[in-house]
């Protein structure tokens, strides 16, 4: 089917010239565009909600305004892709193995993690206190299991960490209390199972985790619940002189050599999650070509993604304790590049062009690149038939006249090229010539299409509910946008296309997140495989050194199992620049093994 769409494409791009329709209205401005998507009537536009929704149907209608088609072969504006959205318990229990033993089965006494596996465990009881294994890369080691042995036992540990913790040593354990942390931390040791219990002192005594979404589609890899304070209570009743209250009481201070110990008694732990697959939708719109010039790789496409955070229910957010739960209406993340492309095309629209103009909106990015990800995959357009790609996001918020732009190392026009264009407009150009950023551009960029990113700069907003529309700089927007325009007519007439270059690291990053080890490594969220699938390695960087490339599943690192994405993140803690680090990867089947030297990213 894909190749059926694609040929119809091909074959209208280099046919004889078609009209572009007629606009029904006017379109609108581009401070109308980001005030009504930024607006609380969509409700952050969380991808799979209905805000998101209404957004899409929005855009479709400003696309129709500047006599823009579906892509031909499609049913409309809306690509489908599917992922994975919430996660629910499907009757998870625990039963004490003794005879005529207690059973929990109720929603109000266990309840699976999000990221557990779904299989049924049994074994000892052992409680491991919080649960925390601290690598001593931080000066500070700290190892809940040091003394103990929990192999093929069901592993009992407290939520969170020690309460009475201060200042760094506080951030320290912060830093590695996530619950899938403690569930990597316990499989690694041999565990079957892992309960996880809110302790008498912590905040929300007794409560149990909540299930959230959990879009990475991986699991843990272990049998994982959480217990309320009455199951655990049960469980501390079969310990000889010690309650649970009293066992955190001695771990809160944080002394490293508070031990954990046995629980008498076995245990089954049945764990059960269902996952809930979701659509989501891209809006792709093109205007076909004007000259009937016959060109190579005939389409330029324009992008920006149109979700953002809901109420920040995902996790991702920066909002403040006052702010939480509040509506994200992301007018600068990304409502503002949706409106400088609906206004790019405007021009594109009423100008001759060679080749046919591609106006794309992604949906999932924020969760992952997933939509323009799928895109790249299913290829309704043959990546080898684009020209070039230009992504819009955040692009409101200019300051000092100062434009970032990202990607120049995918092409060798692109530096001439944006200083040329730039001569119009007269910003201070921010050259970053590395391609491998945290948003669309990445998906088009593996897939060999040379790309362009505009930025104009993160801020104390990002990702906060406070991203509103009255914060947006729409003078310099609309400048943003008109820049834009002009490299893209520049694209959509050039007789040769932009050649494409597999980008070297250049150091310089630009984009709104950094880690602090470089290992030029790029995930694929979206894979369900046992291990850490590579969508791509970065050009020059410890990965593609070591030999690594595109398509490898890594399944060990630094003599840790990596089953997943959350693994080889908590992984990266244990190596250090400069140093080796063992890495075992399977490529076609094979089991293969090398040596990575990380960098420090700069």
């Amino acid at each position: 089917m894909v190749a059926v769409v694609a040929v119809a494409l091909i074959s209208a791009c280099v046919a004889q010239p078609a009209a572009t329709p007629e606009p029904q209205r006017a379109p609108s401005s581009i401070q109308t565009n980001v005030e009504v998507l930024a607006s609380d009537a969509f409700e952050g536009r969380l991808t799979g909600t209905t805000g998101i929704q209404q957004a899409a149907a929005y855009i479709i209608a400003e696309l129709e305004a500047i006599g823009a088609e579906p892509l031909p072969g499609s049913d409309g504006y809306r690509l489908a892709f599917r992922y994975t959205g919430s996660a629910t318990d499907g009757g998870t229990s625990l039963r004490l193995a003794t005879d005529g033993g207690p059973h929990w089965n109720d929603s109000g006494s266990v309840r699976a993690l999000s990221f557990s596996e779904s299989e049924v465990v049994s074994g000892p009881l052992v409680f491991a206190g919080y649960g925390l294994v601290v690598p001593d890369t931080d000066g500070f080691s700290y190892d809940s299991y040091a003394t103990i042995d929990v192999t093929d036992k069901i592993v009992v540990v407290l939520r969170y960490f020690p309460e009475d913790s201060e200042g760094d040593l506080r951030a320290v354990f912060s830093r590695y209390s996530r619950l899938r942390f403690k569930a990597r931390a316990a499989r690694q040791r041999g565990a079957k199972g892992l309960l996880v219990v809110t302790g008498p002192r912590s905040p929300n005594a007794g409560a149990l985790v909540r299930m959230t979404a959990d879009t990475a589609v991986a699991d843990s890899g272990i049998a994982a619940a959480s217990i309320s304070g009455a199951v655990a209570d049960a469980l501390f009743e079969l310990v000889p002189d010690k309650t649970l209250e009293e066992a955190q009481l001695e771990l809160d201070s944080g002394n490293p050599h508070v031990s954990g110990f046995e629980i008498p008694a076995e245990a089954t732990l049945d764990a059960q999650v269902i996952r809930d697959q979701r659509t989501g939708y891209n809006v792709v719109a093109y205007l076909p070509p004007t000259t009937g010039q016959a060109v190579a790789k005939p389409y330029v496409m324009l992008g920006a993604h149109y979700d953002h955070l809901g109420r920040g229910e995902n996790g991702d957010t920066l909002a403040k304790a006052d702010e939480a739960g509040d509506i994200h209406n992301g007018a600068d993340d990304n409502a503002s590049g949706v409106a400088a492309v609906l206004s790019a095309g405007a021009e594109l629209a009423a100008q001759d062009r060679a080749r046919g103009v591609i106006l794309s909106f992604w949906s999932g990015e924020e969760i992952g690149l997933l939509g323009s990800a799928d895109f790249v995959d299913s290829a309704p357009v043959p990546m080898d038939q684009i020209a070039a790609y230009l992504n819009f996001d955040m692009v409101g918020r200019m300051r000092e006249n100062k434009l970032t732009v990202q990607a120049l190392g995918s092409s060798s026009i692109w530096p001439d090229l944006v200083d040329e264009i730039n001569a119009s407009f007269d910003f201070d150009l921010q050259p970053v010539t590395d391609p491998y950023l945290p948003t669309d551009s990445s998906s088009l960029n593996l897939a060999e299409v040379p790309t362009l990113a505009l930025f104009t700069g993160s801020h104390e907003d990002y990702h906060r509910p406070t991203d509103d529309a009255d914060t947006v700089n729409y003078v310099d927007l609309e400048r943003v946008a008109r820049y834009g325009a002009a490299v893209a007519a520049r694209l959509a007439n050039e007789p040769v296309p932009p050649d494409f270059v597999r980008a070297e690291r250049s150091g310089q990053q630009g984009g709104q997140m950094a880690i602090r080890i470089f290992t030029g490594t790029i995930p694929d969220y979206s894979s369900e495989v046992d291990g850490l699938l590579l969508s791509g390695v970065m050009g020059g960087g410890p990965a593609e050194q070591a030999g690594l490339r595109e398509g490898d599943i890594i399944v060990e690192l630094a003599g840790q199992s990596i089953t997943n994405i959350y693994d080889y993140t908590y992984a990266l803690d244990l190596l250090k620049v400069g140093e080796p680090a063992a890495v075992v990867f399977m490529r076609d089947g094979a089991r293969v093994e090398t040596e990575l030297v990380p960098e420090a990213r700069q």
